[in-house]
């Protein structure tokens, strides 16, 4: 059989693996991942978690899907209603049961893409409260990390957003809190209510004659789960999910569990390997039809070199207005973005006229890993050759002129492309960390210790639970203490650049930055600069403009925004608005160029 992380190695050593057929179906979008061997009889459904958790496992799925299908089995991986690229709830106060109905929807569509009539159910987090209700013929259910108690999950979902929120550096106003919060996504009320009810140890019947159960440590209620299913029929297998804690942590510096993957693939195969039939070969090949909302209509597609990238189109329902906005993703957050800005933000554009791409880069999210790249992708120069198929995808639709968009790591490569493709006529960069990247520097450890602003520092000590856990040894000082020396030190050295500017010798020096701020200015590349008040890349624009960025006096048609009281992620409404309404506005204005 294929290993563990064969896909992977096939994207390094053979051909680049082309990213799964897009399928649309009960107002969501899917992923239809094909068998490349002969098909056995059972085709596996992935049944994803909610929320943030839901993100960091994104790459996972399709990793587990792309093993899956080298051993012949089929699988379709796909969002609930109301997240991810689906269509938004028309009515939120049906608890589980929009989810549930996805979830049947979903086991339908991949019995008809895939031949075959029997499921294996592949479920992480809340996706196993769904998974264990659904009425199917299933060979098996593997249940990775349940919930077995709502009102237990419920609770550590508000640790787990306020642990994310402080990471993120958001003070305690501007936490979203109201109800059931993690990441900028928020669960339905109706849904925390049901959830709130669940508790797995009432099970009394389960519809498969097969279980895995992957069990955290530290959670005892997991191994009493699997020894109560145990008590309903099915043959249980209970192993531990190694890597959990570093796959669910930040989808940024997430690990892939590798022997967890190596698990749940040996488990499927086992489970399929006894029905003994044969799925049928004479299937449709699926179409992605146009999801139609308010003013907008979606259409999830492949692009690209061997079709390995996956993206989504968004277009006005009416006539165009527009350039069209080229969303670019940050860091590993999927093409959705985070707490579905992206998708929020698309939409709306959709229905001012100005159509959109949101898109998985090469092993991020949906889109496998390009052959022969390195597996850290952030920062590198393979990512330029993504941008650069997308335009070609938008100026074959002929939907150019075209702008390019990104935050953080997205606005590096936004940069970047403006840069390299003059068919970028337009560049809105939001929080960047840096503008050029030092390839001698380790993008992992940069990603792992990446430092925040002296004022964020400064802030922080002043509140009296970080001086606990700064004592408490909760806080890495060490680490802490180097980034404010560094940020110390480059204020230093901009005091001294900003005095030898005054002399020719030094005022005619200039980087690849500033060169290439000037490049974009000669050819009237519209511009747009937005920062949180205090977000780290502000001190890197100070580095590279002076104190202030006293220097884009020189370049008058940079527009400069700053958003007060915003963390890097923009999670406060009010930030998205101003964010949203820069881009609007430049979709409007290139259009009229």
């Amino acid at each position: 059989m294929a290993g563990w992380g064969a896909a992977e190695k096939q994207g390094k050593q053979g051909q680049t693996r082309s990213a799964a057929i897009p399928v649309t179906f009960a107002g969501t979008v899917g992923l239809f991942t094909s068998a490349v061997t002969p098909s056995r009889g059972s085709a596996v459904l992935f049944l994803s978690p909610w929320g943030f958790e839901e993100m960091c496992v994104r790459k996972f799925w399709r990793i587990l899907a792309e093993d899956l299908a080298d051993i012949g089995i089929s699988s379709l991986r796909f969002d609930y209603a109301g997240t991810g690229d689906a269509l938004d709830l028309t009515d939120e106060g049906k608890g589980l049961e929009p989810w549930h109905e996805t979830a049947l929807a979903a086991a339908a569509k991949l019995k008809a893409l895939s031949g075959c009539e029997r499921l294996i159910l592949v479920s992480q987090g809340l996706g196993g409260t769904i998974a264990a209700a659904l009425a199917e013929r299933l060979d098996g259910i593997a249940f990775l990390a349940p919930v077995v108690s709502g009102r237990a999950y419920l609770r550590e979902l508000t640790v787990w957003s306020k642990m994310i929120d402080e990471s993120m550096g958001l003070a305690e106003a501007q936490r979203q809190t109201e109800g059931v919060t993690v990441a900028s996504l928020r669960m339905p009320d109706s849904a925390a209510d049901a959830v709130k009810k669940l508790n797995l140890m009432t099970l009394d019947r389960l519809a498969t004659p097969n279980c895995l159960v992957l069990t955290r440590p530290g959670r005892p209620g997991d191994s009493d789960f699997a020894h109560h299913l145990e008590t309903l029929g099915p043959k249980v297998t209970q192993t531990s999910y190694e890597g959990y804690d570093d796959l669910v942590s930040n989808p940024t510096i997430a690990t892939m569990p590798t022997e967890t993957g190596r698990k749940i693939v040996e488990w499927v195969q086992s489970v399929a390997a006894k029905t003994g039939e044969a799925a049928s070969t004479e299937l449709t090949p699926p179409v992605a039809e146009p999801l139609i909302g308010e003013g907008f209509r979606e259409t999830p597609l492949r692009f690209g070199a061997d079709n390995r990238l996956f993206g989504i189109l968004c277009e006005p329902e009416g006539a165009r207005t527009g350039a069209t906005a080229l969303l670019l993703t940050t860091a590993y957050d999927r093409h959705a973005g985070w707490g579905r800005m992206s998708v929020t933000m698309a939409r709306a554009l959709a229905r001012d006229g100005i159509a959109s791409l949101r898109f998985d880069t090469a092993n991020v999210g949906d889109s496998p890993p390009l052959s022969g790249a390195p597996e850290q992708v952030l920062y590198s120069r393979e990512q330029h050759l993504d941008v650069a198929e997308a335009l070609d995808l938008l100026e074959r639709r002929a939907l150019l002129p075209t702008y390019v968009v990104g935050r953080c790591s997205g606005g590096y490569l936004a940069f970047q492309a403006a840069l390299r493709d003059t068919r970028c006529r337009g560049l809105i960069t939001v929080n960047p960390y840096s503008f050029h990247w030092d390839e001698s520097r380790s993008v992992d450890e940069a990603l792992r210790f990446a430092p925040r602003s002296l004022e964020t520092y400064g802030r922080k000590l002043l509140q009296m639970e970080t001086l606990k856990r700064l004592f408490g040894g909760q806080v890495d000082a060490r680490s802490a203490i180097c980034n404010m020396a560094t940020g110390l030190g480059r204020r230093a050295i901009r005091t001294v650049r900003h005095l030898l500017g005054a002399f020719p010798i030094f005022a005619a020096a200039q980087g690849p930055v500033l060169g290439g701020f000037r490049t974009l200015a000669k050819r009237g590349v519209d511009m747009s600069l937005i920062y949180s008040a205090h977000d780290i890349g502000l001190d890197h624009l100070h580095d590279e403009f002076g104190e202030n960025g006293v220097g884009l006096k020189h370049f008058p048609d940079i527009r400069l925004t700053i958003i007060p009281e915003a963390d890097h992620n923009l999670t406060p409404p009010y930030a998205r608005k101003v964010y949203l309404r820069e881009v609007r506005e430049m979709g409007l204005r290139l259009a009229n160029r």
